[in-house]
């Protein structure tokens, strides 16, 4: 039997309650939005719904406006891998805002790969 295709869909973007790395559970929508006022521990970013697409490759950017990181460098964008582990797999990217949150205004770009081939790519606006 031929394998099926990979479908992925954007469930949901914008502004999230707060999201824990290492659980489960995805954060939840609290607004769907392009623009995000910046304040301190916001969470913002989009999930994704991938289905037929078990063990497949996950790769991630998150283009950011310039800020320094913890050596005094601009930090260079995001970036990551993961495996897809179920048929319906749920996928969250996205970022928290912290201190000091002036330098994190302006456009973030968040795109995600699936083996490769671009599925997702958002700019969110941190006004």
């Amino acid at each position: 039997m031929a394998k099926k295709k990979p479908e992925v869909t954007m469930h949901s973007y914008g502004l999230y309650d707060g999201w824990e790395r290492d659980s489960k559970d995805l954060p939840n929508l609290v607004k769907i939005s392009r623009e995000i006022k910046t304040e301190l521990d916001i969470e913002f970013g989009y999930i994704l719904r991938i289905q037929n697409a078990r063990n497949g490759k996950i790769t991630f950017r998150i283009e950011h406006p310039p800020f320094k990181d913890s050596s005094g460098r601009e930090a260079a964008p995001f970036e990551g891998e993961l495996y897809v582990k179920t048929n319906d797999f749920r996928f969250f990217l996205g970022d928290t805002v912290w201190a000091p949150i002036e330098d994190k205004t302006g456009a973030w770009r968040l795109i995600t790969w699936l083996d490769g081939e671009k599925v997702a790519d958002k700019t969110l606006h941190l006004i």
